[in-house]
């Protein structure tokens, strides 16, 4: 995953935050709904993040371990 798209979902969480605060800060029902859900789909874009680079990792060590046998 690049480091571009990791900041993109950060910022759209931290987006989402200050929403639902200006929401409930405004008693705007509708704002703080947008917030939380942004927040949600944030989150879940993070968490295939993490998904995404312990498999590149995963895939790195396979092939690592490969070359390893290989030279043998």
């Amino acid at each position: 995953m690049s480091e571009s798209d990791k900041l993109d979902h950060k910022k759209d969480e931290v987006v989402g935050q200050a929403k639902e605060t200006l929401g409930k800060v405004t008693d705007n029902e509708e704002l703080e709904a947008e917030g939380r859900g942004e927040q949600a789909k944030s989150k879940l874009q993070q968490a295939g993040d993490k998904l995404s680079d312990a498999a590149d990792k995963a895939g790195d060590a396979v092939k690592d371990a490969l070359s390893r046998d290989d030279k043998k």
